[in-house]
């Protein structure tokens, strides 16, 4: 879910920055916001970043741009992976895997934490939780960083929820031929 979020927080300050580009043109503010350039595509033409905060958020386009701009790389890289592991920590809040929520999941379910009782059984959740989620968070943007700069058809972003919809099926398609008794029943 981060690199999701992620992604649509770029996509609606990319589309707000091509507005006021295309409306404002060469004014100062719309110039840090970020500069745009019609370029011709296979099918259609379609805007690239080529100035302002919008390039540095933006991934570079070949692995020679990598090296060749390497602070454009560096400020892409660290966006992203932050990014990513705040809105994984802020996930975890929104989404009921908090820290408070988990400890009440487990007194429902009447299991403990050897030698805590509720309150520090909170307090010992939250050491462990949040930093777990940021982690996940980083590793999940750095996966896809990595898809962005070694040129992956799509985007990494893409491949990682082409990867985890493909998963999310085979779990579906597992547990319904552990409930027939095999795999052969499913596929006829």
């Amino acid at each position: 879910m981060p690199i999701i979020l992620q992604t649509a927080l770029v996509s609606n300050y990319f589309f707000i920055s091509q507005l006021l580009w295309r409306r404002f043109g060469e004014n100062f503010l719309t110039n840090f916001l970020g500069a745009w350039q019609q370029v011709e595509g296979a099918y259609q033409q379609h805007s690239i970043p080529v100035g302002g905060i919008a390039y540095y958020l933006s991934p570079p386009s070949t692995f020679a741009e990598l090296l060749r701009d390497p602070l454009h790389t560096l400020i892409y890289l660290a966006f992203v992976l932050v990014s990513c592991a705040l809105f994984s920590r802020t996930w975890i809040e929104v989404s009921g895997s908090a820290p408070r929520d988990v400890a009440k999941q487990l007194k429902d379910q009447q299991m403990v934490i050897r030698g805590h009782r509720q309150d520090s059984m909170i307090k010992q959740l939250y050491r462990y939780i949040p930093t777990a989620a940021a982690f996940g968070g980083l590793c999940i943007g750095l996966l896809s960083v990595f898809a962005d700069f070694m040129g992956a058809i799509g985007s990494g972003t893409g491949i990682l929820m082409a990867v985890g919809i493909i998963y999310q099926y085979f779990e579906i398609f597992a547990k319904e031929a552990a409930l027939t008794g095999s795999y052969a029943s499913l596929l006829s």
